[in-house]
């Protein structure tokens, strides 16, 4: 025989998979991926410059329009022209890149100056960082084998 506690419980798992199999109830909404990050800038020709000399194909706008993305693998990173710029440090975007080092040499080919050298990190991923004209922090990485 069973106690009411455990006619309560049986009641209770019950209903519980009845509501996540009943096509009625709406599902838990998940987060899925990060679609784009937008960071501001006062001068768009300038990051526009920046960001195409490290390899981001522009998909939208451009130099002289006041919103910009750049297209890479399925994510996108924008720019939107903000007069409160330039920003003091926020935190930092961590993009996965095929090769670190040449990244960072082309970088350094295009003139800018990333503030450290590639490095192999304890957390198992190879990167450098270098902050945009506006202050953003960019860090490039690659997991390592």
């Amino acid at each position: 025989m069973n106690s009411p506690a455990t006619s309560a419980a049986a009641s209770a798992s019950s209903s519980a998979s009845s509501a996540s199999t009943d096509p009625a109830e709406p599902a838990e909404p998940r987060i899925e991926s990060l679609s784009a990050i937008t960071l501001a800038t006062h001068d768009m020709p300038r990051a526009v410059l920046f960001y195409e000399a490290l390899g981001f194909p522009i998909k939208f706008g451009g130099s002289q329009e006041a919103f910009t993305s750049f297209a890479f693998g399925g994510s996108y990173l924008n720019l939107i022209v903000d007069t409160r710029a330039p920003v003091n440090w926020w935190g930092r975007v961590i993009i996965y890149v095929s090769d670190v080092d040449a990244l960072y040499r082309k970088a350094l080919a295009a003139g800018l100056k990333p503030s450290l050298q590639p490095s192999d990190a304890p957390w198992g991923e190879r990167y450098f960082h270098i902050t945009d004209p506006d202050g953003h922090e960019l860090s490039f990485a690659r997991p390592l084998r």
